[in-house]
C-alpha cells in the first residue's frame, strides 16, 4: 500500500487536464490555465490523454451532451471538475487531486461506466456532435476526429461505422464526381473559439463549403440575463483578448516560447500588473519577429488583399496573411500595454458570419491557423470572446 500510494502521488504531479470553456466563461478558463501552470499540471488535447475534465461554467443542453460524451471517452482513473467561477478554481482542482488518489472512487466509477461509449442514434444526422481534438506536432495539425458525430444534415449516410461518417459523392469544378467528406471542427478544441462549430465540406483536403454555428446560442429576442449556460464574466478587456488569441495562434504554430510570453502578458494585463505586462509584451514582440518557424508556418495562410477586405467588410489590420495579422496584433498589444488607445479603424474585429467564406478554399491543415489569426468580434449569442 505504501508503494502504490507513493506511485499514485507521483502520478498526480503529472496530471493532465482537458479544459472545456462554456462560451462567455473566459475568466474561469484563464484562471484554470494559470492554476495548472502553478501546479505543474499539463493541458490534455484529447480525452484519451486526460486525467481530469475541467468544465468552466455551466453548459447548456447542447454542450452538456458533448461534455458527457467527452467524459465517456476518458480512460480511468478519471475525475470531473465542474468550475462555475474563477474564485472556485483552486478548491475545485484541490478536490480533483484528492479524488485522483481515492481508489474506492475509481473502483466504483469503473464498475458503473458503460463498457463502450454510447453513440446517439442521430449521430450522423445534424446537431453539434462532431468534435475534432487534433494534436499538434511542430505546427502540423492532425485533424483526425475522436468523434465524427454530427455534420449539419449533409445528406443521409446509411453506413457510418461507430458513428464515423463516410464520404459522399459531389460534383467537382470540372464536372466530374469527387468524394465529399463532411467534417465538423469544434465546439471543443484546444485554442479554438469557445462553442464555435465549423462544419466543413471537403474535396480531398480542400474546404469547398463551410457553415458556422454556436452551441447553445440564444436568439436575439431571448432574455439577456443568465441563460442556459449561466452567467458569464462579460466581455474581456481588448488587450487581454488579443494576448489570448495571439497565444492560441503561437501554440498552434508550435512556437512554445512565444506562446508562453503571450500567456504571461495576458495574465499580467488581467491582474493589472502594468510593468510585468509591458516587459512580457516587449519580449513577445522580439520573439515573434525573430522566429523563422513562425514565418514559415504562417506565411501565405489566408491571404487577404484590399479587394478581399472590402468584399468581406473587414478592417485594414486584417490585410495580408496570418503572419502579417500576428505582427499587427502584437503591435496593437504593445500600444495598449503602453497606455495608447487604438483608433476605431484599428480596433475593428472580424464578424463571425464571414468565417465560413474566409475558410472556403483553404486546405484543412491551415483552417485552424486561419481562424486563430482572425481578431474575431464577440459572438452575438454570448457577447464574450474566448476559445476551448
Amino acid at each position: 500500500m505504501g508503494l502504490s500510494g507513493a506511485l499514485a502521488r507521483l502520478a498526480v504531479r503529472a496530471t493532465r487536464v482537458l479544459v472545456v470553456e462554456v462560451p462567455g466563461h473566459w475568466a474561469t478558463r484563464m484562471e484554470v490555465e494559470h492554476q495548472l501552470l502553478r501546479r505543474g499540471w499539463r493541458p490534455a488535447w484529447t480525452p484519451a490523454d486526460a486525467d481530469v475534465l475541467a468544465v468552466c461554467g455551466a453548459p447548456g443542453p447542447e454542450l452538456s451532451e458533448l461534455v458527457d460524451r467527452l467524459w465517456e471517452q476518458m480512460p480511468g482513473p478519471r475525475v470531473r471538475a465542474d468550475i462555475t467561477s474563477p474564485g472556485t478554481v483552486g478548491s475545485a482542482l484541490d478536490a480533483a487531486a484528492a479524488l485522483l488518489l481515492d481508489t474506492p472512487h475509481h473502483r466504483t466509477d469503473a464498475q458503473e461506466r458503460a463498457q463502450e461509449p454510447e453513440i446517439p442514434e442521430d449521430a450522423d444526422h445534424g446537431g453539434h456532435g462532431g468534435m475534432d481534438h487534433g494534436e499538434m506536432d511542430h505546427g502540423e495539425m492532425d485533424h483526425g476526429e475522436m468523434d465524427h458525430g454530427g455534420h449539419g444534415g449533409h445528406g443521409g449516410m446509411d453506413m457510418a461505422p461507430e458513428g464515423i461518417p463516410l464520404a459522399e459523392g459531389g460534383e467537382d469544378r470540372d464536372g466530374l464526381e469527387m468524394d465529399v467528406l463532411h467534417l465538423p471542427l469544434g465546439p471543443v478544441l484546444p485554442f479554438w473559439p469557445a462553442g464555435l462549430v465549423l462544419r466543413c465540406s471537403l474535396q480531398g483536403d480542400v474546404v469547398v463549403n463551410a457553415e458556422a454555428s454556436m452551441v447553445d446560442g440564444r436568439n436575439d429576442d431571448e432574455d439577456d440575463g443568465a441563460g442556459a449556460a449561466g452567467p458569464s464574466a462579460g466581455p474581456a478587456p481588448a488587450a487581454v483578448v488579443r494576448c489570448d488569441q495571439v497565444m492560441a495562434l503561437l501554440a498552434l504554430a508550435g512556437v512554445e516560447d512565444a506562446a508562453a510570453c503571450a500567456r504571461r502578458a495576458r495574465d499580467a494585463l488581467l491582474c493589472g500588473d502594468e510593468d510585468a505586462a509591458r516587459d512580457a509584451v516587449e519580449r513577445l514582440d522580439r520573439t515573434v519577429r525573430r522566429s523563422w518557424l513562425l514565418r514559415s508556418s504562417l506565411r501565405g495562410v489566408l491571404l487577404l488583399d484590399r479587394a478581399g477586405l472590402e468584399r468581406h467588410g473587414l478592417p485594414g489590420h486584417c490585410r495580408g496573411d496570418a503572419h502579417d495579422r500576428l505582427l499587427s496584433r502584437v503591435e496593437r498589444i504593445r500600444a495598449e500595454a503602453g497606455g495608447t488607445e487604438p483608433t476605431p479603424a484599428e480596433d475593428g474585429g472580424v464578424p463571425w458570419a464571414v468565417v465560413p467564406d474566409l475558410v472556403t478554399g483553404l486546405e484543412l491543415g491551415s483552417v485552424r491557423l486561419a481562424v486563430a489569426s482572425l481578431d474575431l468580434d464577440p459572438h452575438p449569442a454570448v457577447q464574450a470572446v474566448g476559445h476551448g
